[in-house]
């Protein structure tokens, strides 16, 4: 079973990667920052699991720039839509 997991970890780092290659995604896209939360949080916990040292700093390191990207992202106003006002009617 935690092989499954952590194919599946891989799979969305391995999908947010792509994306980016392909230009689907914007490297501060939250889908794209998701993605290698997700994955990175997933394979540093099987790392923990099987005490691979090495790859626990390295996805933890992956999870955590993740992290703070996504939360960065999440901060930054958004341009309003074509054809939408502010409060002010502008």
């Amino acid at each position: 079973m935690l092989d499954v997991i952590e194919v599946l970890g891989a799979a969305a780092i391995l999908s947010a990667f792509a994306a980016l290659q392909l230009k689907r995604l914007a490297p501060d896209s939250p889908l794209y920052l998701v993605l290698n939360l997700a994955g990175s949080g997933v394979l540093t916990v099987a790392a923990l699991q099987r005490g691979s040292w090495g790859f626990v700093m390295l996805e933890a390191a992956w999870a955590v720039a993740s992290l703070a990207g996504l939360v960065t992202s999440l901060r930054r106003p958004r341009p309003a839509a074509a054809g939408q006002t502010d409060t002010q009617g502008r």
